[in-house]
């Protein structure tokens, strides 16, 4: 494991003089961090930027203030508020949290980072998360940031994500989170993170750890964190169907698990579209990249395509506002709407 460049108090000390000075303080989530507005900022920043969630947390809240407004929500509502965040997994458990905690813990939110654990969907980043910025109390973070900072700062070689790696850096953060201003603490992780040491061309001049910084003083701060072997993305073709008729459009709901979760889109098929028969025309085509692949897909027009199964619906295609769709699906529908 590897030894620390300063005492952990004098870790807390800079870093929480440096966030009241220099840090966020204007984020939506930090005002009035009830356990469900963290709970709900942080799911949503799971592999999201900051800029991006900042509207869908708005709107989210709005629609819906409290956690019981939330497990009362129907998955449709739910998912078209996600609609364009990516990662569809993440609202669905989002809504199971909800549930969980109305009617397993009475509406009341745990306090503690064992407890908190115990929530569907919760991790232990998310746990911690809750527990030093609702309660203001010990609750060791480690996400992306937090890593990039301790593999410097530390000097950690080996890539993040694995076992090794990971083990020494959650034994870092468990050492180093104080026992009080818990929300100060984790905050100046975020934000020495994602303003100072960022990926690329880090502000190393504005960072309160400059000179105890074993990437800096070892001028290996381009190299840490090791970098993840490249893989190279596969490209997939996808076959979707558009049946229309009499200004409606059949779509259907997919499984929860897999790739858009629990979100309406246009009926997928597994075959060549000359087996659909002779009146199939292409309607168009569109491209998406997901995380470990890129998708080419064909939309092909059909007039029908044998009964309709219970996972398929008829909608207007002038009230598709409210469906939750995945945002390539949406593009294109809309697109073809307005030709």
């Amino acid at each position: 494991m590897k030894q620390s460049p300063l005492p952990p108090k004098t870790f807390q000390d800079r870093l929480i003089q440096w966030q009241q000075t220099h840090g966020r303080h204007d984020l939506p989530w930090q005002q009035n961090p009830t356990p469900y507005r963290v709970l709900v900022s942080e799911i949503m920043l799971q592999q999201t930027q900051v800029a991006t969630v900042i509207p869908y947390f708005e709107r989210w809240m709005n629609s819906f203030p409290t956690v019981e407004r939330l497990a009362a929500a129907s998955e449709d509502d739910v998912m078209s508020h996600w609609q364009g965040l990516g990662y569809y997994s993440r609202a669905r458990n989002l809504r199971k949290a909800a549930q969980y905690i109305v009617h397993e813990c009475g509406g009341q939110f745990p306090d503690q980072v064992d407890t908190l654990l115990k929530i569907p969907g919760v991790g232990r980043y998310t746990a911690g998360a809750i527990a030093s910025f609702a309660y203001n109390t010990y609750g060791p973070i480690v996400d992306g940031n937090v890593k990039r900072l301790f593999c410097r700062f530390f000097g950690i070689e080996g890539v993040p994500g694995t076992t090794q790696v990971d083990k020494q850096l959650w034994h870092h953060a468990e050492q180093f989170t104080p026992q009080q201003h818990n929300r100060a603490f984790a905050q100046g992780l975020l934000d020495m993170g994602a303003t100072v040491c960022k990926p690329k061309n880090p502000v190393c001049g504005d960072c309160a750890f400059q000179d105890q910084c074993v990437a800096f003083t070892t001028d290996r701060v381009a190299e840490l964190p090791t970098p993840k072997p490249k893989k190279v993305v596969p490209t997939r073709p996808g076959q979707f169907l558009w049946i229309e008729s009499d200004g409606q459009i059949l779509l259907e709901k997919r499984e929860d698990n897999g790739i858009w979760g629990a979100l309406w889109c246009l009926p997928q098929i597994y075959l060549e579209p000359e087996q659909l028969g002779d009146h199939v025309q292409l309607k168009g085509t569109f491209k998406h990249t997901f995380t470990h692949y890129k998708l080419n897909a064909s939309v092909w027009r059909v007039d029908r395509l044998g009964d309709q199964t219970e996972n398929q619906q008829w909608f207007p295609l002038n009230a598709l506002s409210e469906l939750g769709l995945p945002t390539p699906i949406r593009k294109f529908i809309e697109k073809r709407i307005s030709n």
